[in-house]
């Protein structure tokens, strides 16, 4: 008689539980706008929102202890004249947060750690470049201050937000929307969906695709992609049956020439794709390719059929890829492994209510003492309901094999340095002692300065060679008026300043 065997895994026993109702945040009105994003951002302190807001776009913020019913009155972060499309927390620094919007603006916010009398409604800095509306935003794992925007003009866009420059603009490289953005786990590559079905992995800093796949999915619904921790990718698609499903791709056999040297590719007669290139060793070669079989994933697995785009969530130190579906009421939720079938289902938390986005908590504010290996804010129609994930252990010691030292608050790079080449891994922390968020840090942006540009020294140019009167004309009125806006600022701070003198000087009396 045989036995059947058991695959061995520390995570085949992961089970999701939704959170008390206490524990939940209540009276959220979130936002009904049909862009397929998770709508929610969450890091150690603070949980986001995107919001239902008359008159332009707005989110909320709350600090993560605050469940419960949350005031009508509650201040929201307002600024965008058109919905909020994404939003998403900077990595290094758990106040800042940048949003996207159907304006074409993103804008970067300091969220303090007290609660506002008011609505936020001054970003440190809007950073404008995008022609349509802007969708994605995604910061870099690694690098300071480096933020990167793709929008529906098909551009995709990396600023520096410590001075609000462009450091590099990729507007050649999709034809179509784009529907995902996903860093690697040093920043220096990128995978990209689009609408045109292709899935691209682009070397930002030469402006390179470097690798690509045409229609990894046949269905004509949107697909996501993500790296993982050894360079693989995950995508999420449709079959031509309209069958959800999960790939995993290994990028080195998406070239048709390992080769650093250029290569050429031209159709035969019959369809196939002839080219010529190099190998990794520099010696250079021929190849005929059948473009209707260009590459088979490593391992594909299909699911329901459903509308619902599946937005994967992956967390590189359990090697666990979580999916959740736009519309559905479960999360499924996979183990990928380097031995075949290399994707392992692992299992599927199931609720009631279907989810309009989900959030998903960094490694660093997980509960360790409950060996907590995940966290989601799942977003119903008005409230947003905490989902933990957990391994059971019967011990209540820390467990390590659990919690790899992982990705800290501290960056690794400055913007320049990344720009210039460099690459560096996440700057990792340990989880043994529990991760307490560091105090409010300011994110200080320093803009290159208009008056700082002097003319060129020589000889004079002539008048059609000098900028048009037009254009001076604008420059001297948006100075004069930034002027009178710094005037009016410090008549009002002297006139609280007096006030103030005056309350202080009232107090003095009183007590002599």
């Amino acid at each position: 008689m045989s036995r059947r065997v058991v695959r061995q895994s520390k995570f085949r026993h992961v089970f999701g539980q939704a959170a008390k109702a206490d524990q939940a945040y209540e009276d959220i009105r979130v936002s009904k706008v049909t862009w397929d994003s998770s709508f929610c951002a969450v890091n150690p302190k603070f949980l986001a929102i995107i919001v239902e807001a008359g008159g332009g776009g707005a989110f909320i913020v709350l600090p993560l202890a605050k469940t419960g019913r949350v005031d009508k009155n509650h201040p929201l972060v307002t600024g965008h004249t058109a919905p909020v499309l994404d939003i998403d927390w900077c990595p290094h620094n758990d106040n800042v947060i940048a949003s996207a919007s159907d304006d074409t603006t993103i804008m970067v916010w300091q969220i303090p750690d007290y609660t506002p009398m008011r609505n936020i409604t001054e970003p440190i800095i809007t950073l404008e470049g995008h022609s349509k509306r802007v969708g994605i935003l995604c910061w870099h794992p690694t690098a300071r201050n480096v933020l990167l925007s793709a929008g529906s003009d098909n551009v995709i866009i990396i600023w520096n937000v410590g001075t609000g420059e462009v450091l590099l603009s990729l507007d050649d490289m999709h034809p179509d929307i784009i529907h995902s953005v996903c860093w690697n786990s040093n920043g220096s590559l990128l995978a990209t969906t689009c609408k045109d079905k292709t899935l691209r992995i682009i070397d930002p800093r030469k402006g390179q695709v470097v690798a690509e796949r045409a229609r990894p999915h046949e269905g004509a619904r949107p697909l996501r992609a993500v790296f993982t921790a050894d360079g693989k990718l995950l995508s999420t698609g449709f079959s031509r049956m309209s069958e959800r499903q999960l790939a995993l791709w290994d990028p080195e056999r998406f070239a048709a020439h390992e080769g650093m040297r250029p290569m050429r590719a031209i159709f035969t007669r019959q369809g196939h794709i002839f080219t010529t290139g190099f190998t990794r060793m520099s010696q250079r070669e021929l190849g005929l390719w059948d473009p209707n079989n260009f590459e088979e994933p490593v391992a594909l697995q299909e699911m329901d059929t459903s509308n619902g785009v599946l937005l994967p969530f992956y967390d590189p130190d359990s090697s666990i890829i979580y999916l959740c579906g736009k519309g559905d009421s479960s999360i499924r939720y996979f183990e990928i492994t380097d031995e075949p079938p290399f994707v392992h289902y692992l299992n599927t938390f199931s609720s009631k209510e279907p989810q309009r986005g989900m959030g998903f908590m960094p490694k660093r504010g997980l509960d360790v003492s409950k060996c907590e290996i995940a966290r989601f804010y799942k977003l119903h129609e008005r409230k947003c309901e905490p989902i933990v994930m957990t391994v059971p252990r019967k011990s209540d010691l820390f467990q390590d094999d659990l919690y790899p030292d992982t990705p800290g608050p501290e960056p690794a790079l400055e913007a320049d340095e990344w720009l210039s080449g460099q690459d560096a891994e996440p700057v990792l922390i340990s989880l043994r002692d529990g991760y307490v968020p560091p105090k409010h840090r300011e994110l200080r942006v320093t803009k290159p300065n208009i008056l700082d540009v002097r003319p060129p020294s020589g000889p004079r140019r002539s008048q059609s060679a000098q900028d048009s009167p037009l254009s001076q004309q604008h420059t001297l009125e948006r100075l004069l008026e930034e002027i009178k806006a710094l005037r009016e600022q410090v008549q009002a701070q002297d006139q609280r300043i007096t006030a103030l003198e005056n309350m202080l000087c009232e107090l003095v009396d009183g007590t002599d």
